[in-house]
């Protein structure tokens, strides 16, 4: 079943007064439960991209569907709402909050959609013990290491159910042998759940793990593997 489609997108930038097509009429979609890796080099669109799938970037030009919701033409507080609840994100930078223990990180979004408090503290519990973190709960940012960091922050994207996660070059700040497990995590989490996941990467590798691959150069699909 179809989950997201793009349609003629375009993104222009204005830059010291000129403007610069970060991209440029692209069309796709993805099919619910798909592993999808978006590849291409330094400034070819790849972030840009996953921003107007996420419901964070309106495109310049051209449209983005989230099943039968063009998500730009919705009021402000129901894309607000629908991407805190049907979207996960996970970047590069952790960005968790430092004051917070690794389990407080995880309840948070839980929090923000309103649910029972009960119920994200038991989300949460599950979601770090899957990760090899169950004896880590009570442990601020600042105590974990870069790994575990990222593990808490994938836990986070998870916490309200999303049918979609987008990850920005997740291990990016990794070494290779942190970033292969957290790789396998993202993996076997999205899987176990049944979760959309779409990677932007430089990484190549990784790409063999996908069901689809998009490349992107110069702001185009240049490529697509299905």
């Amino acid at each position: 079943m179809e989950i997201l489609r793009v349609e003629n997108a375009t993104k222009i930038y204005s830059l010291e007064g000129d403007e610069v097509k970060a991209l440029q009429d692209v069309s796709f979609h993805l099919d619910a439960g798909d592993i999808t890796v978006i590849l291409g080099p330094s400034g070819s669109g790849k972030s840009t991209l996953l921003t107007l799938l996420g419901g964070l970037s309106r495109p310049s030009e051209g449209r983005v569907f989230y099943k039968d919701k063009s998500l730009y033409d919705l009021p402000g507080r129901e894309l607000s709402d629908l991407r805190n609840k049907s979207f996960g994100f996970v970047f590069q930078f952790h960005y968790l909050m430092p004051e917070l223990t690794a389990l407080e990180n995880v309840i948070l979004p839980g929090q923000i959609a309103r649910r029972e408090f009960e119920e994200c503290q038991a989300r949460a519990v599950k979601l770090l013990a899957h990760v090899g973190l169950e004896e880590r709960l009570n442990h601020k940012p600042g105590e974990l290491s870069g790994g575990e960091q990222q593990r808490v922050a994938l836990c986070r994207a998870l916490m309200n159910e999303p049918e979609i996660i987008l990850a920005d070059e997740p291990t990016g700040n990794l070494d290779s042998k942190t970033a292969e497990g957290i790789h396998d995590v993202l993996w076997d989490l999205c899987q176990k759940e049944g979760r959309t996941l779409i990677v932007v990467t430089h990484y190549e590798p990784l790409a063999k793990r996908a069901d689809h691959i998009l490349t992107l150069n110069a702001g185009q699909v240049v490529k697509k593997r299905s």
